[in-house]
């Protein structure tokens, strides 16, 4: 997310107060530490984007065969 947001010419206390959150709460989610469901739509709202475009989802050798 944290590509997302810069590229959006955003910094966290920005999309903080966009989302309607705390900026601790959008630093949490750049370092994917915490994810709430809310908290999540709001940020891909806020955005523009999806909420699988927030994640890096890296798949497994073991989990493609």
């Amino acid at each position: 997310m944290n590509e997302i947001r810069k590229e959006k010419g955003l910094n966290g206390k920005e999309l903080a107060a966009l989302v309607g959150v705390t900026e601790p709460t959008i630093s949490r989610f750049d370092s994917q530490k915490r994810y709430d469901i809310d908290v999540l739509v709001s940020v891909s709202k806020a955005l523009g984007v999806t909420m699988e475009e927030l994640f890096i989802i890296e798949e497994n050798e073991e989990d493609a065969n």
